[in-house]
């Protein structure tokens, strides 16, 4: 059973694609699985119909006409209301400097063509479980003037917000959970990103370079040939 067919409210999914057999071939399997489904066929009007949609998940191509898929998925993750939103990208491109670029600004999943409508659909249906088991989100933690609420996905330190997308604040609060336990990048990749879904371990260090960059680069410390571990004394 689906996500959206287990749940009473269906999950919205919008897909964006220049293609129009890829977006009518998607619209009908998503709806086929119970979920609410709007379409856009590039990333201008993908963003103007996200900020209206307000979808949870987002299916992106890369090149598209007037704007392409990365340019939409970073003005997506600098909108506040999007911000938390899934974006998995659908592309012909399979290029590895295309997929590091893709997660390096916060997308959730990365999957090449041709799509396979019901791989695509377990994926999907994939990434919404692993939201719904999450422990309980009212959880906070504040170590050395850090402070971590997952019930919001709000992060302060010494009284400031910062902004994170949804997989570094995923990976921070992983980490700070268990401070001076060290994780290796296998680990890492499995615990926030999922066993179902191939994400290049180099992924985990952009993200650990970008966390650094917003908190500072005493809390997390890397553990050559080993992997990353919070600690609860920054300097």
């Amino acid at each position: 059973m689906s996500a959206a067919k287990a749940s009473q409210v269906a999950q919205k999914i919008l897909v964006v694609d220049d293609d129009e057999d890829i977006l009518e071939l998607l619209e009908y399997n998503l709806e086929k699985e119970g979920y609410e489904v709007k379409t856009a066929p590039d990333g201008k009007n993908g963003l103007k119909i996200a900020r209206q949609f307000r979808p949870d998940l987002i299916l992106l191509d890369i090149m598209m006409p007037r704007q392409d898929g990365i340019e939409t998925a970073r003005m997506i993750r600098d909108d506040s209301d999007l911000r938390d939103t899934y974006v998995m990208f659908l592309t012909a491109r399979s290029e590895e400097y295309s997929e590091i670029a893709a997660f390096e600004i916060g997308a959730d999943d990365y999957i090449t063509k041709p799509i396979k409508p019901r791989a695509l659909m377990s994926r999907i249906n994939a990434l919404f479980r692993r939201e719904a088991q999450k422990s309980d989100p009212g959880e906070e933690i504040e170590i050395a003037g850090l402070s971590i609420d997952r019930k919001n996905y709000t992060v302060t330190q010494n009284g400031k917000s910062v902004i994170l997308p949804k997989k570094e604040f995923e990976l921070l609060f992983f980490l700070a959970q268990s401070p001076n336990k060290v994780f290796s990048r296998e680990e890492l990749l499995q615990k926030i990103w999922g066993a179902d879904i191939y994400v290049l371990e180099r992924t985990v260090d952009v993200h650990i370079r970008k966390l650094r960059e917003k908190i500072g680069e005493g809390f997390i410390k890397t553990l050559k040939g080993v992997g990353y571990m919070f600690t609860d004394q920054a300097e």
